[in-house]
């Protein structure tokens, strides 16, 4: 299990530059979302960075929600380990290939609380050519340190707090519900052991905290963006996913999420500054638990139970074969107290898409290995049915 540093604490974003000059970096990029360049999170950082004395360029043409074409600039790989685009893409749509060694120091500092991306090794995106998101994951790619600092999510929009919040909800809930690391396939050495695990007795201590971080303060951090209590909370606990995900992994409500975003036609999430059709991933995400929770709860009736108790839900008397509607009960509620659709079919999906979806989930190898159950077309099928409301 590979570990993570990061330094928690109101003004921390000040320290970057210190962090920098510290490991003898004489130039740096900033790589910084528009709307936060000229706002506490990109002022701060930039400002630190010439207090430290290091050199600086800004780039600040990200998009919101990544494409491979804006993704090239996954600068930190390409740069030190140039190599054609998909040569480290996840199979199936890549090769997958392990960069020969370390990359660059990369300090991360999330302006959100929810992919918890200061802690893991992967880098998401939309495969525009594709139709479907899928990324780049390998231990290299986890940052040398993550910055959490309640300032930068001060300004968040409830829309975006909520579907970031429901991130962390899923990302906890599926690296506690994966396949054990038990059952899964030994490599053939060491070092060709993936990131993503399965679950693990470590991993659950971070998901299961999480969960009850996100049940006690994403409700007042939607409520409530001056809620100091509760955004400092909610960043932890997306770190604290991320620790846990990060090598344990995900599964279903990812893998699906993925063809959703990838091949979404006119939706425009309420809330979000954006120029384009997009679904903000964790609402992506989050309207597939429900369905997931339920087909999975057989696999570790026990674990489902706890993880709707620490969701919130009372669970004496319950017996196991209610685990899975219960947890989804939990999840439910979650998303109907942040104004989250109900289903795909929100976003402009109907039966007749179906089959497409299922086609763009199937190329998730590395995640649909992580279901806690062998997954076919038809049990695919099956969820996104139940997931269109």
């Amino acid at each position: 299990m590979t570990g993570s540093t990061v330094r928690f604490g109101t003004g921390a974003t000040r320290e970057v530059g210190f962090d920098f000059a510290d490991r003898g970096v004489k130039r740096v990029l900033v790589v910084v979302d528009p709307h936060v360049r000229d706002a506490y999170p990109g002022q701060t950082a930039t400002e630190s960075l010439r207090t430290a004395g290091v050199d600086f360029e800004v780039f600040d043409e990200v998009r919101c929600e990544p494409t491979d074409t804006s993704f090239q600039k996954a600068a930190n790989l390409y740069a030190t380990w140039p190599a054609p685009f998909r040569e480290y893409v996840n199979p199936t749509l890549g090769r997958g290939t392990t960069p020969p060694g370390p990359l660059k120091p990369l300090i991360a500092v999330p302006t959100t609380a929810g992919t918890g991306s200061e802690t893991t090794a992967v880098a998401v995106f939309d495969f525009e050519e594709e139709g479907v998101k899928t990324g780049i994951a390998n231990r290299y790619l986890r940052p040398t340190l993550g910055i959490l600092d309640p300032e930068n999510t001060r300004t968040t929009p409830p829309a975006v707090a909520a579907s970031a919040g429901l991130d962390v909800l899923s990302h906890a809930l599926e690296s506690y519900t994966a396949r054990h690391f038990l059952r899964r396939e030994k490599p053939e050495n060491p070092s060709l052991r993936t990131a993503y695990q399965g679950a693990n007795p470590i991993s659950d201590v971070w998901a299961i905290e999480s969960l009850r971080i996100v049940a006690q303060f994403l409700p007042r951090v939607f409520a409530d963006a001056d809620d100091d209590e509760a955004r400092g909370m909610m960043l932890l606990g997306a770190s604290y996913a991320g620790m846990g995900f990060g090598n344990a992994g995900v599964h279903l409500p990812h893998a699906m999420a993925y063809p959703v975003a990838g091949l979404v036609r006119d939706y425009r999430p309420p809330g979000f500054l954006t120029d384009h059709a997009m679904v903000p991933h964790g609402t992506s995400v989050i309207v597939h638990t429900p369905a997931v929770c339920r087909w999975t709860a057989p696999s570790a009736p026990r674990k489902h139970l706890l993880a709707a108790e620490a969701l919130g839900a009372e669970i004496r008397g319950v017996p196991e074969e209610k685990a899975g509607e219960l947890l989804a009960e939990r999840v439910r509620h979650f998303m109907t107290l942040t104004e989250q659709p109900s289903g795909i079919g929100d976003f402009g999906y109907s039966a007749a898409d179906i089959p497409k979806l299922v086609e763009g989930t199937l190329v998730q190898a590395r995640l649909l290995k992580l279901a806690p159950h062998d997954v076919d077309a038809e049990i695919l099928a099956n969820l996104f049915a139940d997931s269109l409301s």
